[in-house]
This record gives structure tokens, sequence and C-alpha cells, in this order.
């Protein structure tokens, strides 16, 4: 019985979180790629606050790690009409970028003649 109890607010839940990510889906505020999820509350932000907010959300920001992911992150800037922080910074190196945490970067996806270093990147 306890089983079936719990099958059941399994299913209660998917169906709950199912139309959830629907309405979100038609909000445009999420979308997929490679098994994860990116997702906007459509507001503006500085880059402090929206760091807080990704890590309150459990989540962080987010990082194009190939084209696809690339292509999930400007899929909001497109329908936002507005900019994205990434979640990288310069390096001690000018003109060089990694991780957040440090880590060097595996992909990146500069216009040509970018990152130029005129004024923020």
């Amino acid at each position: 019985l306890v089983d079936n109890e719990m099958e059941d607010l399994i299913r209660q839940l998917e169906h709950r979180i199912s139309r959830l990510e629907g309405v979100l889906h038609l909000e445009k505020k999420i979308t997929a790629s490679g098994g994860k999820i990116f997702a906007t509350n459509g507001e503006k932000a500085n880059f402090h606050t929206t760091l807080k907010t990704c890590k309150e959300a459990g989540g962080s920001i987010a990082v194009p790690r190939n084209a696809d992911e690339n292509g999930a992150i400007l899929y909001f800037v497109k329908n936002f009409n507005t900019y994205a922080y990434l979640g990288i910074k310069e390096s001690l190196i000018p003109s060089k970028f990694q991780f957040l945490e440090g880590s060097q970067l595996s992909y990146t996806n500069w216009h040509l003649n970018e990152p130029s270093g005129r004024g923020e990147e």
C-alpha cells in the first residue's frame, strides 16, 4: 500500500512539474540543451545580483560548453532582446577568459576581433 501511494505521489509531482515546464516554455523562460535546463526570470539585473539569484535557485550562471548550449543562451538573448551574463571572467592574462572558479575555457564563440578589450566584454 505504501509503494502504491508513493507511486501515485510521484506521478502527481511529475504531472505538476510537466505543467510548470509547459508554462515556462510558453513564456520563453526555459529551454533545454544536452540534458541541461537553462532558465531565466526575464528580469534585468547586474552581474552580482544575477549570480546570487542563480545560486538561490540551486543553479549557476550559464556557461556555453558547446554550440548547442550557446544556442540555448542565445535563445534568451533574442527573445528578451537583451544581453546575458556568462559564468566566465577575464583571467590575469588580458583577453583570455576562464570559468568563474578559475579553470580554462574549453569552448568559445567570440565574434571576429572579440574580445576587444574595449570596455566590459
